[in-house]
């Protein structure tokens, strides 16, 4: 039986670019594929055609023997430019595996295209932790920090080869950065041992980062951290990361907020919660305080009389800005009444004297410290 012409068997134009043939396969190897044509006895022959003609015209040396003999470049022990018979089981399962990478490739992560991996690869997002103030995270501050960090190498400008020459194609996977190892019916890819996968090899590797493209080099950056930041926030610095290899981009630099713990105020978002001490006299006769805030002045605050201890007051507008605009918040300001200690005979006194008048201006009898007194009486009797 009379092959068919490779070009008609694709269904591709003679002529056609490397791509549009490699596009015309694809579209006829997933048609085609016994996978999906259980029902249809002859999708078998039919899909190795396929692949045959395909194994065929991909090839530059053996498309342009093909396109100037016909079949006859591979019949007759004339063999073609790298002997052997298209279609056979090597080039098959070959075949095979550009299907299944073509199927499935980009549910694994794969990349295609261009022979491989990309030579060029990204560097590491890096992490910095950054301690600051309340009062900082309230009006906001440029800081200076030091990251350790891979930098590109200045001497081979991030190629890794010496003097800064361009690497050159890895002579093992031919730029592919993967090797094939028939098993049986099947072809097995395994990661280029010479290049690691990269697809190209430094012949002189740069003395100072050792092929690598980069070193180790601490950089002073200037951070901007935003009035309103709390526990918690991060900051992202585009390309402040760790430098890519062989002259990839760079990766990026998170900078998370810590807001060290205050000695007077706590904090809840935007609140801002304060115990402010006040005396006995201040808080039965009513009187003013003077209270702290987070911008460094100070606020008068009144207390009405006969305030009592966890009386709570509000400052508007005196707690922490919202990050992203919002507003203010505000401070809450809690009454701790203090009894006196270290008394006078003299306030001995009064005190003594203001439980008495307290007790003649209490109709229902005695008051709190008198019913008190009694009953340690009692248990002493």
């Amino acid at each position: 039986m009379a092959k068919r012409d490779f070009y008609e068997v694709l269904g591709a134009a003679r002529g056609a670019s490397a791509d549009e043939l490699k596009k015309a396969y694809r579209s006829k190897a997933k048609e085609l594929h016994p996978d999906r044509n259980s029902d249809n006895p002859k999708a078998e022959e039919q899909f190795k055609e396929v692949n045959a003609a395909y194994e065929v015209l991909k090839d530059a040396e053996k498309k342009a023997a093909y396109d100037r003999y016909g079949h006859a470049a591979f019949e007759g022990g004339m063999g073609g430019p790298r002997g052997g018979q298209p279609g056979a089981n090597g080039d098959f399962a070959s075949a095979f595996s550009d299907v299944f990478e073509d199927l499935f490739g980009d549910f694994m992560g794969g990349q295609r295209g261009g022979g491989g991996r990309s030579r060029a690869q990204r560097g590491s997002d890096l992490r910095y932790n950054l301690r600051v103030t309340l009062e900082e995270a309230f009006a906001g501050i440029q800081k200076t920090i030091n990251v350790p960090a891979s930098v590109a190498c200045e001497s081979c400008r991030g190629s890794g080869a010496e003097g800064g020459a361009e690497p050159v194609t890895c002579p093992t996977c031919s730029g592919m950065g993967k090797v094939r190892a028939q098993q049986g019916f099947f072809t097995v890819e395994r990661t280029c041992p010479t290049c690691n996968g990269m697809g190209q090899t430094i012949k002189n590797p740069c003395k100072k980062c050792a092929g690598a493209g980069r070193v180790e080099q601490d950089r002073a950056l200037s951070v901007n951290i935003p009035a309103g930041v709390e526990t918690g926030t991060r900051i992202r610095l585009a390309g402040e990361g760790e430098a890519g290899l062989r002259g990839g981009p760079s990766g990026d630099l998170y900078i998370f907020i810590e807001v060290r713990e205050h000695a007077i105020f706590q904090r809840d978002g935007t609140h801002l919660f304060c115990r402010v001490p006040v005396t006995m006299a201040t808080a039965a006769l009513g009187g003013e305080v003077e209270v702290p805030t987070i911008d460094g002045g100070k606020s008068r605050v009144k207390v009405p009389g006969g305030s009592q201890t966890g009386k709570q007051m509000r400052l508007r507008s005196k707690g922490m800005p919202a990050l992203r605009g919002g507003g203010v918040g505000d401070m809450l300001i809690e009454l701790a009444v203090e009894t006196p200690v270290n008394l006078t005979s003299k306030q001995k006194e009064l005190l003594r004297e203001f439980e008495k008048l307290s007790e003649d201006n209490n109709p229902e009898g005695q008051t709190f410290f008198s019913k008190v007194r009694t009953f340690w009486d009692g248990m002493k009797g």
